[in-house]
């Protein structure tokens, strides 16, 4: 859900039929970006005729009954959100209280959950995702998955439910619950040091969902030959090309073995078990073919004399990244 915005709305009167329209009047206030192209909110609202501010300016706001806030990432402040007669919603793409914070989506392919949900809550001051449910419903997590995937499914949910949440939102907040104190999890922002694959920890399972839950922003990266590589494209590798590759000298974690007729190459990790890719980046990205012909094959070796033990892919150890000040609630914001 990377709208990374405040909806201010102004609803019609609730005694509306439900299929008419319950947003009377309509503002967005989004977040400064340095992206080239803008946030796709953001050209939308330009696109479309509709008052934009730019965070922390939200603009006069005492025409508006409610905000509802989408991927934002700020603390608002308990000033703010009384401002609006029926407050702030937040549109949360998971089971609240499970994964809580700002990368939901990415843990929960991360983690591997078989189901998650959207959950629609009021906004409450000094910590995130920690208010009232308002609505929340579950949805299934398709195999293999990717948090891309999962965010459009999301999304298009999230938006059908905050409707019907508006069409009655009076009613709706009176039987608002408060969310179970058990089961809470947080769900952290992905750093680089995230798609260091660590071979000798990591299952095959695991470090394919690590790509699929980040992959789209980051490529998992690995150590070979003292130089850092990115690899790309992961599959699955098929039980024949396990069966006719397998050898003893391949019998330690990391090493890659090829196959000219998958193109893959082949990685065998500690946890027992193996990972395919069909694409590396190693100063310039190159099939697994032709990475395997210029660097892994038993000509090439025999060659350049490198010992087959050093063909071994290792983790990547990345420094620690520095600590930036934290962003402040903005305490006193008017309107």
């Amino acid at each position: 859900m990377s709208l990374i915005c405040i909806f201010l709305l102004c609803l019609y009167g609730q005694s509306r039929k439900a299929q008419e329209e319950v947003v009377g009047k309509l503002e967005v206030v989004s977040l400064p970006t340095l992206l080239p192209k803008g946030l796709p909110v953001v050209n939308y609202a330009s696109d479309q005729g509709i008052p934009l501010h730019e965070w922390p300016d939200i603009g006069p706001c005492d025409q508006f009954d409610v905000g509802v806030v989408a991927s934002f990432g700020r603390l608002l402040s308990e000033d703010l959100i009384l401002k609006f007669p029926y407050g702030i919603l937040n549109v949360h793409p998971s089971l609240l209280p499970r994964w809580r914070g700002p990368a939901p989506l990415i843990h929960t392919v991360l983690s591997g959950d078989q189901k998650t949900g959207v959950t629609i809550m009021q906004i409450r001051p000094k910590r995130f995702d920690v208010g009232p449910i308002v609505m929340q419903e579950t949805f299934p997590v398709a195999p293999k998955c990717t948090s891309k995937e999962l965010e459009a499914v999301l999304s298009k949910q999230g938006a059908e439910m905050l409707m019907s949440v508006l069409k009655d939102l009076p009613e709706r907040l009176k039987t608002a619950t408060e969310q179970p104190k058990e089961g809470a999890t947080f769900a952290p922002k992905i750093t680089a040091a995230m798609s260091c694959v660590r071979w000798a920890e990591q299952t095959p399972e695991q470090i394919v969902r690590l790509e699929r839950a980040i992959g789209f922003a980051m490529p998992l990266q690995a150590v070979w030959m003292g130089a850092p590589v990115k690899l790309l494209d992961f599959v699955e590798v098929p039980d024949s090309l396990i069966t006719s590759v397998y050898m003893a000298s391949y019998s330690l974690w990391g090493y890659t073995v090829a196959s000219h007729v998958y193109f893959i190459l082949a990685f065998l990790c500690w946890q027992d078990g193996w990972v395919g890719i069909r694409t590396v980046k190693l100063r310039k990205k190159m099939s697994a073919k032709d990475f395997y012909n210029g660097y892994l094959h038993p000509w090439f070796v025999k060659k350049s004399d490198i010992p087959l033990e050093e063909c071994r892919f290792h983790t990547l150890h990345l420094p620690p990244k520095s600590k930036t000040p934290k962003q402040k609630s903005v305490r006193n914001m008017g309107c």
